[in-house]
């Protein structure tokens, strides 16, 4: 999504100006063409050559330069920009905005756009917590500027707090979501991703191999769009998408706990983790020791069944899940389709080494309602994170969709 877009960064003097060079790395790579602003304090920091051998183009400096013999800077690159980043962004600079002051290229750059702005503040945590700092940034968001709040840590001052620039990764998603439609903001979407645990005892469980990873593409993805969402995850290893309610659970048990209690504000649920089908019907206090015997037999309880019991009581809610099979493909998703109550349901081979648990790649394959069928090419999560939303705003609004699959 980023690909041919006109990113301008602008760099403020912080010693967080360093992570500047990686966020625009990151843009580079995913295809933007990025321009560079640097104050003058910026300069004091990391130079301006660092950020033109990162971007590919020149950095930009001074107010009363002209980028060609007709082109005024600051105008120019206003309306260059499809998103407008400033990180890190000081105090200072972001009182100087909040009073609509405009004294040098990247202010006046900030005023004379009509793009998105992303501030990305880093500043010492007294100065954070400075109520006419926090004043100038409520008055900022009100207006609709963004902002990716600093991390609490080790600030280079020596202070312990909150200030510290976020992540870049961070900055980028945040900057992906100002670059994409909006076309899910009136939906309440419900992510299940992972695996469940079922405990034996203190260290011992019965599980599967799923990584999340598919669930955790799905959240990300919906919440760059637009929608709100809630991700009932069981354990991963995966950080949680920012700006997600994140509910944890281990067992199928909480997992439906969780879900059930999310259900009444939810207007689509999605279906992606691997729920253990059994739980030991005993769980010990202590550590099963090996005995003597060659055999030891566990006695299994069946597990609720979350989907058909979502299905029951969906009401106007889209429902859709995953089938993970191993044969009969066609067969064993038509049939939990039906007898589920899906809207959707994506089916893929688990045994294939690009469509099972644990790697980036899916093939699948999507069963509707009403009949239809269609094959997906291989590709990486992330991207049938995107297919998958798509089909469901064609169900949310047939009449738009024309004669696209699910019809």
């Amino acid at each position: 999504m980023m690909t041919g877009k006109q990113i301008v960064v602008g760099v403020t003097g912080g010693i967080a100006a360093y992570r500047a060079a990686e966020l625009v790395r990151l843009y580079v790579k995913a295809g933007a063409q990025v321009h560079v602003i640097m104050t003058r304090a910026a300069a004091e920091f990391i130079t301006p050559l660092t950020f033109q051998t990162l971007s590919g183009n020149p950095v930009h400096t001074d107010l009363f330069s002209l980028i060609s013999e007709r082109e005024i800077g600051h105008i120019t690159l206003a309306d260059r920009a499809d998103v407008l980043v400033v990180a890190p962004a000081t105090a200072n600079l972001i009182g100087k905005v909040a009073a609509g002051l405009a004294d040098d290229l990247l202010t006046t750059t900030i005023m004379a756009t009509k793009a998105p702005v992303l501030f990305v503040p880093a500043m010492n945590s007294n100065m954070w917590e400075n109520p006419v700092y926090q004043g100038n940034q409520a008055r900022l968001r009100n207006l609709g500027y963004g902002f990716v709040d600093p991390v609490s840590g080790l600030l280079a001052c020596g202070w312990q707090g909150q200030g510290k620039m976020a992540e870049p990764d961070v900055v980028w998603e945040e900057t992906l979501r100002l670059l994409t439609p909006q076309d899910l903001a009136s939906e309440t979407i419900l992510v299940t991703a992972g695996p469940t645990r079922e405990e034996l005892d203190p260290v011992r469980y019965l599980s599967n191999y799923s990584s999340g990873k598919m669930g955790y593409a799905i959240a990300r993805a919906a919440s760059r769009r637009g929608a709100r969402v809630i991700l009932v995850s069981g354990p991963t290893c995966l950080a949680p998408p920012a700006g997600i309610d994140v509910r944890r659970v281990s067992s199928a048990l909480q997992m439906q706990q969780a879900v059930m209690e999310c259900l009444p504000v939810v207007t689509v649920v999605i279906k992606a983790a691997a729920v253990a089908d059994y739980r030991p019907e005993q769980r010990d206090k202590q550590k099963i020791k090996k005995g003597p015997a060659d055999r030891m037999q566990l006695n299994l309880l069946k597990n609720p069944d979350i989907l058909s019991e979502l299905g029951r009581v969906k009401g106007d809610r889209l429902l859709i899940g995953f089938a993970a099979e191993t044969e009969n493909l066609e067969e064993h998703a038509l049939r939990k389709l039906k007898n589920k109550n899906l809207d959707m349901i994506l089916a893929n081979d688990v045994s294939h080494p690009e469509a099972g648990f644990e790697v980036d790649t899916n093939l699948v394959r999507i069963f509707y309602r009403n009949g239809t069928a269609e094959q997906c090419l291989l590709m990486s999560k992330a991207e049938l994170a995107d297919v998958v939303l798509d089909r469901l705003l064609r169900l949310r609004y047939p009449s738009a969709a024309g004669n696209g699959a699910g019809q």
